[in-house]
């Protein structure tokens, strides 16, 4: 009598067990896989979002007047220069209402502030461009072929400091960089006083436009090396970015050097 032939018990449920054991591991294969390049495409964003955050900063910070870039840890500020020539003859009296100079070849917008030397002037009277010093009210217009430039409202001015090489720079009001919760911030148009503003006036202010998102709390630090006679100034910052879906973070610091000199 013939016996059909088959698999029995055991060696059915070793199969299975076999079977749950490959997919198990193919299973955890495939995840640590895809979760090994979804980490790997983070990462790189966060390289990205590095990148391009510094060179913002390090493009704007190279436009600056470098004797006044100030920092105070989470924020920096300085007034950009906008252009510059040669001066023939500063304001004189009776009215100092007006400057001499090469003119600029281009057509230069209004509400901009003449700047002449500001080594030897305190920090905070770049700033101020209500009294006697390097920093000038705002002007009218100029021309491009236009040898004077004259200030807005009739006002006067006198320079307190005359420069060796006879150079004049016109600046824009203010700009600032700031940290504040989780995000970075760039700050213009705002009004105050001669000292720096901190993050949370110029938040307040509502002059603020975004700049990076995800940046670890209390992470951004800037810092300012002044220019002297013999260098330029340098401007160092560095901040941390974070993954909002996990725990990892990226270190971007950045060194500036501002090569302008007054």
């Amino acid at each position: 009598m013939s016996r059909s032939a088959g698999f029995t018990l055991v060696e059915l449920v070793i199969v299975i067990v076999l079977l749950a054991i490959v997919a198990t591991i193919s299973v955890q294969f495939v995840a640590l896989s895809t979760r090994g390049a979804v980490d790997l495409g983070n990462r790189q964003q966060r390289a990205l979002q590095g990148v391009v955050i510094a060179e913002q900063i390090t493009r704007e910070v190279r436009e600056a007047f470098p004797l006044s870039v100030r920092a105070n840890g989470a924020c920096l500020e300085w007034r950009p220069i906008v252009a510059a020539t040669r001066y023939l003859d500063l304001p004189k009296g009776p009215d100092f209402d007006e400057i001499t100079i090469s003119p600029f070849g281009r057509d230069i917008d209004g509400g901009l502030s003449a700047v002449v030397y500001g080594y030897g002037s305190g920090q905070a009277s770049l700033y101020d461009s209500l009294n006697a010093g390097p920093v000038s009210p705002a002007i009218n217009p100029v021309d491009a072929g236009d040898g004077v430039i004259t200030f807005a409202g009739s006002e006067s001015h006198r320079f307190t400091r005359r420069s060796p090489e006879k150079r004049l720079f016109l600046v824009a009001s203010r700009v600032s960089i700031c940290q504040s919760g989780n995000r970075l911030y760039r700050f213009n148009g705002y009004s105050h006083g001669t000292a720096q503003p901190t993050a949370a006036t110029l938040r307040a202010s509502g002059t603020g436009a975004v700049l990076g998102a995800d940046v670890v709390q209390d992470s951004m630090e800037f810092r300012v090396i002044p220019p002297s006679l013999q260098r330029a100034a340098v401007v160092s910052f560095a901040f941390e970015l974070t993954d909002p879906q996990g725990d990892e973070t990226t270190v971007v610091s950045q060194e500036v050097q501002i090569r302008n000199v007054p």
